[in-house]
Parts: structure tokens; C-alpha cells; sequence
């Protein structure tokens, strides 16, 4: 199928990725998921969100092309909602503009830059959007993120002419070899930090240090089993390997209530090393 250009665009299937943190995914899904149930039923297009206790997610939005601007559009002027709710509360006079970050095949890059860079040059100042293709591919993948800012209508018009070159390139020159997609990794920064040193978890690991294990248990499991009411979230806590003081303890839950066990124990550590001894 040949793309062809009708009054409303492209009339052809397109698949759009993009890379977003927690909080930006917080606010597409809404709550109780309301948000993003709307974004589908009035653009049409199809929305999928990764799942996964990581700090990014990947946004997945599929559909004829008319249907993916409107989904953008309701995505670009849902984040400029927040940042106009997050300036209320701020003292700062400059509005920053909204931000996307487009999850791009490596092998499309290059038609998106251009000669020279001619192509991203054009795309810049016909839409009024800022547009930068990052120089490295996304970890353990062939794709590289290319990130959009300005204003709304700036951004639809710039993902408007980022889909034509796409679809130029996938029809002229379809790339060699498959492309491998970028998977986000769950979080390995460490999140737990007591008596000035911090303790990794990762994915859902931690491993603090023994002499404060018992702070986190409680005496006869008394402030673990608390945690473990209040997060919702299953945490074992295994005996010492022989010959080492390290205790591992495992979270296992749903992304939101590993994050809340994480944040208990993190607090739990915290207000034993300050002296204060309650959660």
C-alpha cells in the first residue's frame, strides 16, 4: 500500500513509540485509568503503556494516521495541563514548553536529519518545534530517541512531518535486518539511603546492611508485618549467606505497591539513623 496524501494527511497504519517517565505516564493513564480511556475513544488510535516497575515506560500508540495526531494532540495539551497546574504553584515567570520524546528505529535517523542536516532544519523552523536526534541508540536496542519541544501545535505539526519521513523511508527503503526495540530496565539507582551510605535495590532487591535489618523487621516481625499491611506488597526477608552479614529482601507486588515497600523502608532506615526510632 502506497502512502497517499488525502485532506486529513496520510490515510495509511502507523505505529508511533514513546519513551516517557512515571509521572508522565501517571498523568495519560488518569485515574482509574480515565484519562487515556478517553485519549483512545476520541482519537480512535490505539494505546498501549509497557509494563514494568521502571523509572521510563514506553507509550505505544497505533492506528491510521489522522487517529495518531489527534492522540498526540491530546497527549501534548494533557502536559501543558500540568505544567500550567505545576506553574500555579510556583514563583516562576517563564513557561517551559512541553516535552515528548519519540522512540525512532536508528536505520530512519538519518532521512529525519537530512543532508547536512538539511531535513531536521526544515522541520524546526516550518513547525516552530525544537527537534534533536540523540547521537547514541537507546541501551541493548537500534533505535534512538529523538526529543520534541515547544508548544502543542507546534509539536503536532513537527510529528506530523516526522510521520511522512517515516513512512518515506519505510516504503522506498525498508531498513536490512530487524530493528530491536528499546525495552526500558526496572531502576537500579539506589533508592535507600541511611547513616549517609545508600543501599541498591534493584528491580526488587535491596540489600541494606545488617545492623540495621532489625530496625526494618521490628521486635517479633512487628514493624515489617506493618509495611507489608500498608504497601500491600509480599517482602521476604532471607537468612544470611554463611560467611556474610548481608540479608536480601525481596518485594514482590504490583509496580505501585513495590514503590510504596520501597518508600516505608526507605523511611523506616532514614528515622532509625536520625534517632528518632518510628516510622
Amino acid at each position: 500500500m502506497d502512502p497517499k496524501v488525502t485532506e486529513g494527511g496520510l490515510n495509511v497504519t502507523l505505529t508511533i513509540r514513546l519513551l516517557m517517565h512515571g509521572k508522565e505516564v501517571g498523568s495519560i493513564i488518569g485515574k482509574k485509568g480515565e484519562t487515556v480511556k478517553k485519549m483512545r475513544e476520541e482519537s480512535g488510535a490505539r494505546i498501549n503503556i509497557s509494563e514494568g516497575n521502571c523509572p521510563e515506560r514506553i507509550v505505544t500508540i497505533t492506528g491510521p494516521t489522522d487517529a495518531i495526531f489527534k492522540a498526540f494532540a491530546m497527549i501534548a495539551f494533557k502536559f501543558e495541563e500540568d505544567i500550567d497546574n505545576s506553574m500555579s504553584n510556583s514563583t516562576a515567570t517563564s513557561k517551559p514548553p512541553v516535552t515528548l520524546r519519540l522512540v525512532v528505529p536508528a536505520s530512519q535517523c538519518g532521512s529525519l536529519i537530512g543532508k547536512g542536516g538539511s531535513k531536521i532544519k526544515e522541520i524546526r523552523e516550518s513547525t516552530g518545534a525544537q527537534v534533536q536526534v540523540a547521537g547514541d541508540m537507546l541501551p541493548n536496542s537500534t533505535e534512538r530517541a529523538v526529543t520534541i519541544s515547544g508548544m502543542p501545535d507546534a509539536i503536532i505539526q513537527c510529528v506530523k512531518q516526522i510521520c511522512v519521513v517515516m513512512l518515506e523511508v519505510e516504503y522506498k527503503s525498508p531498513p536490512k535486518g530487524a530493528t530491536i526495540p528499546y525495552r526500558p530496565k526496572p531502576a537500579s539507582a539506589p533508592v535507600i539511603f541511611a547513616g549517609g551510605q545508600a543501599y541498591a535495590i534493584q528491580g526488587q532487591y535491596a540489600i541494606p546492611h545488617p545492623d540495621l535489618i532489625g530496625c526494618i523487621i521490628g521486635r517479633q516481625g512487628s514493624k515489617i508485618n506493618e509495611i507489608r499491611q500498608m504497601s500491600g506488597a509480599q517482602i521476604k526477608i532471607a537468612n544470611a549467606a554463611e560467611g556474610s552479614t548481608e540479608r536480601q529482601i525481596t518485594i514482590t507486588g504490583s509496580p505501585a505497591n513495590i514503590s510504596l515497600a520501597q518508600y516505608l523502608i526507605n523511611a523506616r532506615l532514614t528515622s532509625e539513623v536520625s534517632g528518632m526510632g518510628t516510622l
